[in-house]
């Protein structure tokens, strides 16, 4: 078998269960990053051996084998206590069993999240843990997400591995009200990973565009462990409807289109009927949150695929809802152009003002709705001069030309 198909089957392997198998390896031996060492030296062995021997016919089960038994020899070489053993053994056998009674092993994935967002973690540990451990985003990216150096994240990271492990965290989903205080670290978690994917739209046979896919699988799970959560059903919604218009963000030459300019015969209409399916669910439980609100703001511009238009006013409402529920940055400029597209620029401009000059330096959304109002109010020179920051302080070739381009076509 050529090289080039066996690093395709592991790509794929990597791509499907890297989170399954973290998780099931981790939920048994309470060493998340052991589990992460021995699955490594696993696709290393897979690497060279599958060119000469050939695909198995289970490569997560194969994975698995080898992973456990290079778990049970690091365990024996640091000599660690009775206890560990007796895991590592437990291992063993329910690899042993995967591999010969079933077609998949069990989707831990929801327990690690969980332990993630344990109290003993570290606040700002506990999103980029999940993302690494459940959707295998490496250290760098998740350091350049949030703004910190890959050194800082990857220290980070270890801690929290070392306290899940040495704390002896169990794995397990808690019960009510613990339950309530993590579930929106673990919807934070998933959203972030969905953004990720969305972010590299571009990329659409990449690992980070089944990153976004992978992320949807993660909410649907959750809403299926969670049924009576109306946030979950939210987080769902939300990302649905987003992936539902993926298509129709570029050109067919790579040209960025702005949401209100695209092409909503472009949208997947069934992913948008199954998004307003889940917001209806949520809507039951009559417990409004954070990711409801932003779902609720995506299906009236989905509405325009009916309507031709959108309602600005309903839109600026539920942004009110929203600041008050979650004043993040986003949500604070989302609802000042909302202000102004409902027909109150000046407002709309005020409202941008209100926000703290230290949060927005580098946020690239603020500069590009700057712009937009500072147009608004036939402020050109002001208006160009934003534009071209938030021109700045994109990577996105595209949004950068269409930037440059929208701003010294209209000013």
């Amino acid at each position: 078998m050529s090289e080039s198909v066996t690093h395709a089957a592991i790509e794929t392997v990597a791509q499907d269960s890297y989170g399954r198998l973290i998780a099931y390896l981790a939920a048994r031996s309470g060493d998340v990053a052991g589990a992460e060492d021995a699955l490594g030296d696993a696709f290393i062995a897979a690497l060279k051996r599958w060119p000469a021997e050939g695909v198995p016919e289970k490569p997560e089960a194969w994975l698995l084998h080898v992973a456990r038994n290079r778990m049970i020899d690091a365990t024996r070489r640091k000599q660690v206590l009775e206890k560990s053993e007796r895991f590592l053994q437990q291992i063993a056998q329910e690899a042993a069993n995967v591999a010969k009674e079933h077609e998949y092993f069990p989707d831990e994935r929801l327990k690690l999240l969980f332990v993630c967002a344990h109290p003993a973690i570290d606040p700002a540990a506990r999103t980029p843990l999940m993302l690494q451990t459940i959707l295998g985003i490496d250290a760098a990216r998740i350091a350049s997400a949030f703004l910190v150096s890959p050194a800082a994240m990857s220290q980070r990271l270890v801690r929290a591995k070392n306290k899940i492990r040495d704390a002896g965290i169990p794995f397990r989903v808690r019960e009510p009200p613990e339950l309530e205080e993590r579930v929106s670290f673990v919807l934070d978690a998933i959203y972030a990973g969905y953004t990720t994917g969305w972010e590299s739209l571009m990329e659409t046979a990449s690992t980070h565009h089944a990153l976004a896919a992978e992320a949807i699988a993660l909410g649907r799970t959750l809403t299926q462990l969670m049924p009576r959560e109306p946030e979950a059903y939210g987080l769902l919604a939300l990302m649905l409807h987003c992936e539902g218009r993926r298509m129709a963000r570029y050109t067919s030459d790579c040209k960025f289109v702005p949401l209100d300019q695209q092409d909503t015969a472009l949208w997947s209409q069934s992913m948008i009927d199954e998004a307003e399916g889940y917001l209806r669910s949520a809507a039951v439980f009559k417990r409004m949150g954070r990711y409801q609100l932003e779902a609720a703001i995506q299906s009236i511009h989905a509405n325009r695929a009916q309507r031709g238009r959108i309602d600005w006013k309903e839109i600026a409402l539920l942004y009110e809802g929203l600041v008050r529920i979650a004043p993040g940055i986003g949500s604070l400029v989302g609802r000042a152009v909302a202000i102004a597209e409902a027909g109150e620029p000046v407002a709309g401009f005020a409202a941008l003002q209100q926000i703290p000059t230290d949060r927005v330096a580098n946020y690239q959304p603020y500069w590009a709705a700057r712009g937009h109002l500072l147009r608004l109010l036939n402020r050109k020179d002001e208006a160009r001069e934003a534009f071209n920051r938030a021109a700045s302080l994109t990577d996105d070739p595209a949004l950068r030309e269409y930037i440059f381009k929208h701003s010294a076509v209209n000013i």
